[in-house]
């Protein structure tokens, strides 16, 4: 019989934390839908009093989303998790995560605590908690760098407290799959209370010497029974633990782990396509599960094995993950009924207004493709669905460039049901378009970050881009994300797109 490892996902709460994934309460309630349809156990939404609109959209989750239970973080402040209460106590199943770090070097260099102070207020802010929620998870804050001794003690105390879960966080990824396996073990046979009380051991771990889903593994392996993990891994940092890593692992060698997880795989890609697609954050090609070349086979004697038999080299299929290629060929030709189906195929179910826009844009892109893939129809959905309300959109964009031309951009945009236009030289043609655009809008603003990839194969590929803004007098990031088979326009749409995004959140 296989134990159960429950997928704690904190995509919304310490992935957001990336730098420059910042995302909106529409977005983050997004994400949750489809996290809800991947089947995680709990979604942390957030970190409640964090800022205004981090509970706006955890409330929203609350609400709205049934099936994963919905938590928030909270430290041990009786602020916080009043305030995390508030948010997640619409839910069918809340919980408050509360948590204290227990490291000498934070408790002395970052809470100027004593470690006996630290142990008050842990057990005084577990017992709030549990006063207000029936689910309550503690963490003491950087485990792995912890004494074992006081971790026992503080660990037992906050069960005593109420706490039905204990999280043992590796904060900083310090430690190695051996280490971390031991600690998990070593906690559980000297704080009694985890079995007797049938106590739900977590880890969290960050990827900052590239062993979090190691880490994550060998502590289940050591008897942990949730593991905390985000999409694509993203995360403060260098990330965390990715959530299609560990749980392909567990599923494709159920022999060495002998565990299942609740995770409805088949959801795994299009989960991943949606976050990389909110968050402006790219899954690299070679990334494990979900990159572009994972299925990928360019070697004659891999493509040799693989005709013959896909298990010669490839230790999980495809279709695992959600990641098929339809046989029938979407082209210009093609009716509403046509794509609705293939969408519904891929997973989306849009609405009637939400199928029309993505049908005009299949279109558009139609008309300059002979084929439509599957990657194509993801960016449309990415493009026409997953927005914020447009202040500005193209109406037309003309450029001169050449060896010997001054680049040159002559930008037409639609502002209030009206055109304004501005031509502007840049460097080269896409810096011509940006200061067409940041003149037009008038939006104090300088660009992070620009990249570029192309979705498909050919020369009619389309070229995706992914910008990241910072308003000068703020300290977000906004991040931007256009597609289209010419890249000047698709470099443009991500700009835009950024600019929205920083104009929407200044509006809230």
């Amino acid at each position: 019989m296989f134990k159960l490892i429950k997928i704690f996902d904190t995509t919304l709460r310490d992935g957001e934390q990336c730098p420059g994934a910042s995302l909106n309460p529409e977005e983050k309630l997004e994400i949750a839908r489809q996290l809800a349809k991947l089947n995680v156990d709990v979604i942390e939404a957030g970190f409640a009093i964090a800022s205004q609109g981090d509970f706006d959209a955890i409330k929203a989750i609350a609400q709205q989303i049934k099936g994963p239970s919905i938590c928030s973080l909270a430290r041990t402040k009786k602020e916080d998790i009043e305030r995390a209460w508030d948010a997640v106590k619409f839910s069918d199943k809340p919980r408050i995560h509360t948590f204290i770090a227990t490291s000498p070097i934070h408790m002395a260099k970052k809470l100027h605590m004593t470690p006996d102070q630290v142990y008050k207020q842990a057990v005084d802010m577990v017992k709030l908690a549990c006063l207000l929620c029936p689910d309550v998870e503690f963490s003491p804050e950087d485990a792995g760098r912890s004494d074992p001794n006081f971790l026992y003690k503080i660990i037992g105390a906050a069960i005593d407290a109420g706490a039905k879960t204990i999280n043992v966080p590796d904060t900083v990824g310090y430690t190695t799959p051996w280490e971390f396996g031991q600690l998990i073990e070593n906690i559980i046979q000297n704080v009694p209370q985890i079995k007797e009380k049938n106590i739900t051991i977590s880890v969290h771990v960050h990827n900052d010497l590239g062993l979090a889903v190691a880490n994550s593994l060998a502590a289940v392996r050591a008897g942990a029974t949730q593991v905390e993990c985000t999409i694509n891994g993203i995360g403060e940092r260098a990330g965390n633990a990715s959530l299609e890593e560990v749980v392909m692992t567990i599923k494709t060698r159920k022999d060495i782990f002998n565990c299942k997880t609740n995770i409805n795989t088949k959801e795994i890609y299009k989960t991943s396509r949606l976050v990389s697609n909110l968050t402006g954050m790219l899954v690299q090609p070679n990334k494990s599960v979900v990159g572009a070349n994972a299925f990928a086979h360019e070697a004659g004697i891999h493509q040799h094995g693989v005709l013959q038999d896909r298990s010669t080299y490839e230790i999980m299929q495809p279709e695992d993950i959600g990641l098929t290629e339809s046989k029938i060929v979407l082209g210009k030709h093609s009716g509403r009924h046509a794509l609705q189906k293939k969408f519904s195929d891929m997973g989306y179910q849009l609405d009637k207004d939400a199928l029309e826009k993505a049908y005009q844009r299949f279109l558009q892109i139609a008309d300059k493709k002979k084929d439509i893939s599957e990657r194509d129809l993801e960016i449309i959905v990415a493009e026409e669905v997953y927005i914020v309300p447009e202040e500005y959109s193209i109406s037309k964009i003309e450029v001169k460039s050449g060896t010997k031309i001054k680049p040159q951009a002559k930008v037409e945009l639609f502002f209030k049901g009206k055109k304004i236009k501005k031509s502007a030289y840049g460097a080269g043609p896409v810096d011509a378009v940006y200061k067409a655009i940041a003149a037009l809008t008038k939006v104090n603003a300088s660009l992070l970050d620009y990249s570029i990839q192309a979705i498909t194969g050919g020369t009619d590929a389309l070229g995706e881009v992914n910008v990241r803004l910072k308003g000068k007098d703020q300290e977000k990031i906004y991040v931007g994300h256009g597609a289209d088979t010419d890249i000047i326009v698709a470099s443009a749409k991500a700009y835009l797109a950024a600019i929205n995004r920083l104009l929407y959140t200044a509006s809230k």
